[in-house]
C-alpha cells in the first residue's frame, strides 16, 4: 500500500485578501438578487438598480425579521456563516464603515447638564422703581376785572379754578354785580353735594324747560333754598346777604349756640338782621361763614350780595365742609 503524500495545510488556506473580497462579493450578489425579486413584476433598470438604497435585511419597518425563505439556497449557505474577517473587520480597512456608537444611559448619565443658576436674592438686579408723574400744577383761572389787590380774589379764582364759579364771555368777572337766586342755586349745586331732605314744590314762576330747574329743585330738596308763599320761587330776584347766610347754614346742618342773641351782638346793625335769620346767622357766625367788608362789625343783611361776596362766604362753606382749606382773611368774622 502506497502512501499519498500529505497535503500541504498552506495550499487550501484562503489569504485576508481573498475573504474580504468572498465577503464583499457574496454580498452584492445577495443585493442584487433581493432586489430582483422585490422588482420582479416592475421589470429589471439598472438605473433603478443603482440609486436604490441597500435594504435593511434585519429588522423592516414591521418590526419583525427578513424572511429568507425567497433567498437560493446558495446564497442562505454562504451569508448564514458569517466569516472571522467579516465579523471583526480590520481597523485599516474603509471597506465597512462602523456606524456612529449609540450612548448608554450610563454614559449620557456622565454628559455634564449646563444649567443656569437662579441669581439669589442679593445678586438679583433691583427692579426699577416706578417714577411717579408730578402732579401738574393747576392753572389758576383769572379775570381781567380781579385785579390782585382785590379783598376776594383768592375766593374767586379758587372757585373758577374748581369750576365752580364763572365768569362772562368777556373775560370779566364782575364782582361788584348782584347774584339771582337761580344763578346762586346754580352755584350750591356744583359746590355741595346735596341730599334731598324735602319734597320740592311745583313753582308757579320756573318754567319747566328753564336751565336752572335741576338746581333749584335740588338746592330746596337739600334744604339750603325755600320758596316763598303761593308757590313762589322768584328764580331773577336778586338773592340779599342775609339769605345767603341763611341757605348756607341750613344747608350744612349748623346748629346755633345757644347764646345766639349774644353772639349777634358782634354786628353793629344786628337790629337789621329779621327774626327768621337770627339763629342761623348766629350759626354761621359761629363757623366761620360771614365775610364783612370792608368792616367785619357791619353786616349788611338786606343788601343785595355781590358776586364777590357770594364767592367768599360760599368758599368758607366749603371749607366748613372739609372740601378745600380755609382761606384766612382779616375780613372773615371772628366772635
Amino acid at each position: 500500500m502506497t502512501n499519498s503524500p500529505r497535503p500541504d495545510p498552506n495550499s487550501s488556506r484562503l489569504g485576508f485578501d481573498e475573504l474580504i473580497g468572498i465577503v464583499i462579493a457574496f454580498a452584492t450578489i445577495g443585493t442584487i438578487l433581493a432586489v430582483t425579486l422585490s422588482h420582479k413584476n416592475k421589470g429589471f433598470n439598472l438605473n433603478q438598480l443603482v440609486n436604490q438604497p441597500t435594504p435593511d435585511t434585519t429588522t423592516p419597518a414591521t418590526g419583525e425579521p427578513t424572511p429568507t425563505a425567497s433567498l437560493p439556497a446558495e446564497t442562505l449557505r454562504q451569508t448564514s456563516t458569517p466569516t472571522p474577517a467579516a465579523i471583526a473587520p480590520s481597523p485599516s480597512s474603509s471597506v465597512l464603515p462602523a456606524s456612529p456608537a449609540v450612548p448608554t444611559p450610563q454614559a449620557a448619565a456622565r454628559v455634564p447638564v449646563v444649567v443656569a443658576a437662579a441669581p439669589s436674592q442679593t445678586e438679583a438686579s433691583p427692579s426699577p422703581t416706578p417714577q411717579k408723574t408730578p402732579a401738574q400744577p393747576v392753572s389758576r383761572i383769572r379775570f381781567s376785572d380781579v385785579p390782585q389787590d382785590l379783598w376776594a380774589r383768592p375766593y374767586i379764582e379758587a372757585l373758577a379754578t374748581r369750576g365752580i364759579l364763572k365768569g362772562y364771555q368777556n373775560g370779566t368777572f364782575k364782582p361788584g354785580g348782584s347774584i339771582t337766586r337761580e344763578e346762586f342755586a346754580a352755584l350750591l349745586q356744583k359746590a355741595f353735594e346735596q341730599k334731598p331732605r324735602v319734597k320740592t314744590p311745583n313753582f308757579k314762576d320756573v318754567k319747566a324747560n328753564s336751565w336752572a330747574l335741576p338746581a333749584i329743585q335740588e338746592s330746596v330738596k337739600s334744604g339750603f333754598l325755600q320758596g316763598y308763599p303761593n308757590s313762589l320761587f322768584r328764580p331773577n330776584q336778586p338773592i340779599s346777604r342775609v339769605q345767603v347766610l341763611v341757605a348756607l347754614a341750613n344747608g350744612l346742618g349748623l346748629t346755633p349756640p345757644t347764646a345766639s342773641s349774644d353772639l349777634l351782638k358782634t354786628y353793629q346793625d344786628v337790629s337789621q338782621i329779621p327774626n327768621y335769620a337770627k339763629a342761623p346767622v348766629s350759626a354761621a357766625t359761629q363757623a366761620g361763614l360771614v365775610v364783612n367788608y370792608p368792616n367785619p362789625k357791619t353786616l349788611n343783611p338786606k343788601r343785595n350780595a355781590s358776586r364777590a361776596e357770594v364767592a367768599a362766604m360760599v368758599y368758607q362753606a366749603m371749607a366748613r365742609a372739609g372740601k378745600v382749606e380755609a382761606i384766612p382773611s382779616k375780613y372773615v368774622v371772628q366772635p
